[in-house]
């Protein structure tokens, strides 16, 4: 697809922009002033910020006239859960690739949160049997393409691997802009980072229009040197489709990594208690996976002085939520 086509095409998921609300009490108890932007309330049935990202991929789907749209993830992928629920409310059909990323996690981790709603959804579900081979899990879904294209169906891929086009930072990219233009000057935005898409488009989006804040990239699956390297590569391929990224230097990649052990998840004690911190103290839920590792960013920043004491900060809540019930034991054992 042509790199005008790819910014054209864009299927409307996000009705209206999510809140960006303050954050009172966490903003006492911490010195700064915190917001959050709401993403968790974004889109289709538990929101997140996937939905962002499937407009356009979606979009292109669409213009190549798609019935049905594969895609590949974890077992409580939240991008997969939306991308089936965006495909049914579109009219097409999704089949799904769920990756043994957390090998040692229970049957409830495996047949519950976003499992349950795929099933619900009607998604065809295939299975791959490890989560560290992106290059092997697109060929899994191509070969599945393959094989729908055969028997007469019409079929868009939504790749995982780094070395793709990255239609879905295109949706964070606009709302970074969106965020620079409507709100008073933030001194850091805070936001997971798991394949790149979200943290450089938002980066590149608050660039575009002039905000200086620093954006600081929680990491979820790789330690701090491999995700700055995928973060960078994501915007390099970003470029290639929009001129609007080119005001992001490498030097704007920042990432931390405090609360991503024990790994890909698991939560740890540090997001643990992040998310107890987030719900006691502003009635709001995180997910294990992504928020509470990226809001876990904030506490331990301002404690290390990294965030100073009266700084403007926002929390970007991505969602997420549904994998909540996939967790049920390891939360159980901790609450």
């Amino acid at each position: 697809m042509s790199r005008s086509a790819s910014l054209a095409c864009r299927a409307s998921l996000v009705h209206e922009e999510t809140p960006l609300d303050p954050l009172h009490t966490l903003s006492k108890s911490l010195g700064i002033e915190l917001h959050i932007k709401r993403d968790d309330l974004c889109g289709a049935p538990f929101g997140g910020n996937k939905t962002r990202q499937l407009e356009h991929y979606l979009g292109a789907a669409q213009a190549q006239r798609a019935d049905t749209i594969l895609i590949t993830g974890a077992v409580q992928s939240n991008f997969v859960r939306t991308a089936a629920a965006a495909a049914a409310a579109l009219g097409m059909q999704a089949v799904v690739q769920l990756e043994d990323r957390v090998p040692e996690m229970d049957e409830n981790y495996r047949r519950s949160g976003n499992v349950l709603l795929l099933r619900i959804l009607g998604a065809e579900i295939m299975h791959y049997p490890t989560g560290e081979d992106e290059a092997g899990a697109d060929a899994a879904l191509r070969a599945r393409a393959d094989a729908l294209r055969h028997a007469g169906r019409k079929p868009y891929v939504i790749p995982l691997a780094v070395d793709n086009p990255p239609l879905g930072a295109l949706g964070y990219l606009r709302s970074g802009q969106q965020i620079a233009c409507e709100e008073a000057a933030f001194d850091y935005v805070i936001v997971a980072s798991g394949s790149g898409a979200t943290h450089a488009g938002l980066l590149a989006g608050l660039r575009n229009a002039g905000s200086a804040a620093m954006v600081i990239g929680s990491c979820v699956r790789r330690a701090a040197a491999a995700q700055k390297t995928r973060v960078a590569e994501v915007l390099r391929r970003l470029r290639d489709l929009t001129d609007a990224a080119g005001s992001v230097k490498e030097a704007d990649i920042a990432v931390w990594d405090g609360a991503l052990a024990p790994g890909y998840g698991r939560i740890g004690p540090v997001a643990l208690r992040a998310m107890e911190l987030m719900a006691r103290q502003e009635g709001i839920l995180l997910d294990p996976v992504y928020t509470a590792k990226a809001f876990a960013a904030i506490p331990a920043l301002v404690e290390e002085g990294r965030i100073e004491q009266g700084s403007r900060v926002l929390f970007v809540h991505t969602g997420g939520l549904a994998a909540l019930f996939g967790y049920q034991t390891d939360l159980e054992a901790a609450f």
